[in-house]
């Protein structure tokens, strides 16, 4: 079994949640020679520098979450995939019990992503087209030419983010407002992140 990292101690003695559930992910994950490091305020467990799987904490459960879990093979049907994430899958806990009851296969599972890593595969990028276009954005660019052109002349990634960002609120209301606000970033040639 590897080492920890102080960050990670600090963390889990903070934890308000999930905090027993927390450590026996850490000691099962650290059983299987990846090294803890501290990433996104989170531990986080690597192979050679490469994310292999964190653990993360919710209101209502807490879990493991493999970078490349779309790739992985789900023979226990156990993998929950987060929101709209493309790639990362989750085994999700909400007693300790059942994290114990689990061991062998959470071991099992984090063997296989170490083996995906280790054949250097690669969850293949989204294209644009596999986006849906939100019917909110559509009569958007339906409506406004510039609009319309300077979404297209967009990078991909550009496209996608605003794509992804569009769509994920709930509420026709939210996404009308969400095109709204971002009009002029579009019209300017702006990600949705660029400064």
């Amino acid at each position: 079994m590897r080492g920890t990292h102080p960050k990670v101690d600090a963390l889990l003695d903070d934890l308000e949640h999930w905090q027993a559930e927390s450590r026996e992910l850490r000691r099962i994950i650290l059983e299987c020679d990846l090294v803890e490091e501290f990433k996104w305020r989170q531990p986080c467990y690597t192979l050679d520098g490469s994310n292999i799987v964190i653990i993360q904490g919710f209101k209502d459960y807490c879990a493991i979450m493999f970078f490349k879990g779309a790739l992985l093979e789900d023979p226990d049907e156990i993998l929950d995939r987060p929101g709209k994430t493309h790639a990362g899958r989750q085994i999700r806990f909400t007693k300790l019990q059942d994290i114990r009851a689990l061991k062998s296969t959470i071991k099992k599972y984090i063997q296989e992503a170490i083996r995906v890593e280790n054949a250097g595969l690669q969850v293949e990028p989204r294209e644009t087209s596999d986006f849906e276009i939100p019917e909110e954005f559509q009569v958007a660019l339906d409506t406004d030419p510039a609009l319309a052109a300077a979404f297209e002349a967009l990078t991909p990634g550009r496209q996608r983010g605003y794509l992804h960002y569009f769509s994920s609120a709930k509420q026709s209301k939210t996404r009308e407002s969400r095109v709204g606000r971002q009009k002029q970033r579009i019209l300017d040639g702006k990600g949705l992140t660029d400064p």
